[in-house]
């Protein structure tokens, strides 16, 4: 069994009771974190456990292979769920705080959560409670009502990507394939996880069609609620099923519910579950009619005051432990020593010619150097804290100050080098494998 809390403490006695002092003018990079375990591996990234050495605060860091994303034609994606992250922030999202790179990798540090994802806890025969997964509708329905706000579309909603804090509340995490739409704009890119997606991103992509739009999101919700509510999916799809053989699904077969379920719950699933988007639930607004959740107290669920029906053990690390072992064994390029490793192709790299190297895949790793967005979200909460300060002890002095306030308030932490939007786009295409395929939104 894997002990938490004293593995915290260890680790704090181990490290210096001096914390390092970092110069606010300078970037946030790997020096500035103490790696502890890996946590997780998705397609082409991995995450671990990191400690900021200044602040002591704990984060999941992911990282990609530079390489591996320009071979796999996966950059865009990373720099789309950069864009996103990096505008985004909720209490049911896993939120981005730091963004850096460096010759081999880049870098998302993000909330830690240490409750384990769903898929998880399924695979290890949890039964959830119908008031656990009630909760859980409730919080995703914020967090999907938020990004609807922002003209986000996740297209990813599925247990694997919904993670429990220590406390049982659920956040949503993985915008990879997430895409923005706005001004009435369809996505039409066959896009998700195949027994996650909602008919009509199939649909779009067999004849074309008008496309879709955030309601996909919903339907994704409710083959997650039901899943997790009956431990198999409402729909029997697998990666392998056709297009075709999907959408003749949709119009034949009809799902199944538990006679154990509520009425209400039943009704509401059938809601989230509506093959045609036009009818489907896909708002706040339209969950709350529901009568299955008319006594939801939505301002508690938000201020996580509703006490989970689920709560995850704190004495194990909620993930396969593979992971760590794999890190440290397999790894041809293992994170713990990364610092010797650049030292040393920094070395090798000087006493060679450079034309040595592949001119296309160097050209590609370049753009990606200067094209990655940088992001500190620290320090950008301290520039907006002080902005409201100082807004609040100074009377208005005309509109000059109003417009200088609200450039610290509301702006981005600027990229150091940044690049006019049509320019920005022609680097990225200057690299076929940097660039996504064509409708890729």
């Amino acid at each position: 069994m894997f002990h938490w809390g004293k593995w915290k403490k260890r680790m704090g006695a181990n490290s210096s009771s001096k914390r390092p002092v970092f110069d606010e003018k300078e970037d946030v990079n790997f020096d500035h974190f103490q790696i502890l375990r890996a946590i997780g591996k998705g397609s082409f990234g991995k995450v671990c456990i990191v400690q900021k050495r200044d602040t002591e605060k704990m984060y999941a860091m992911k990282y990609m292979n530079k390489h591996q994303c320009i071979e796999r034609d996966e950059v865009r994606n990373v720099f789309r769920e950069l864009e996103i992250l990096q505008e985004i922030e909720h209490v049911f999202l896993v939120n981005l705080w730091y963004s850096f790179q460096d010759e081999e990798d880049m870098f998302m540090v993000v909330d830690l959560l240490l409750g384990g994802d769903l898929r998880y806890h399924l695979q290890q025969n949890v039964q959830f409670s119908e008031s656990a997964v009630k909760l859980y509708l409730c919080e995703m329905t914020l967090a999907l009502d938020y990004l609807q706000s922002q003209h986000i579309i996740h297209r990813d909603v599925k247990p694997d990507n919904i993670l429990l804090d220590e406390q049982g509340h659920a956040h949503l995490t993985d915008f990879n394939i997430a895409t923005i739409i706005k001004d009435g704009e369809r996505a039409t890119a066959l896009a998700g996880t195949k027994p996650y997606m909602a008919p009509e991103i199939f649909q779009s992509f067999l004849s074309g069609g008008t496309g879709y739009a955030f309601e996909v999101d919903w339907w994704s919700l409710g083959v997650t609620v039901f899943e997790v509510l009956r431990g198999w999916r409402p729909y029997d799809i697998h990666t392998s099923n056709s297009v075709d053989s999907l959408i003749q699904l949709f119009s034949t077969v009809s799902v199944q519910y538990s006679p154990a379920w509520p009425k209400d719950l039943v009704s509401l699933m059938r809601k989230l579950l509506t093959v045609n988007p036009e009818h489907r639930f896909s708002s706040l607004t339209d969950m709350q009619t529901a009568p299955y959740l008319a006594n939801i107290n939505w301002d508690a669920v938000y201020e996580k005051k509703m006490e989970a029906g689920f709560v995850p053990n704190k004495g194990r690390l909620h993930c396969d432990p593979t992971f760590e072992l794999e890190e440290m064994i397999l790894e041809s390029r293992p994170l713990h020593k990364k610092k010797k490793r650049l030292a040393k192709n920094r070395s090798r790299d000087n006493s060679k010619d450079s034309q040595s190297e592949n001119d296309y895949l160097q050209e590609c790793l370049e753009v990606v150097q200067q094209e990655f967005m940088i992001f500190n979200r620290e320090k950008l909460k301290r520039r907006q804290e002080e902005g409201q300060c100082e807004a609040g002890s100074e009377e208005p002095s005309g509109d000059g100050d109003a417009e200088a306030a609200g450039t610290d308030d509301d702006a981005p932490e600027p990229d150091p080098n940044p690049e006019p939007e049509p320019e920005s786009s022609s680097k990225l295409s200057m690299c076929g494998s940097v660039c996504s395929s064509p409708g890729s939104c």
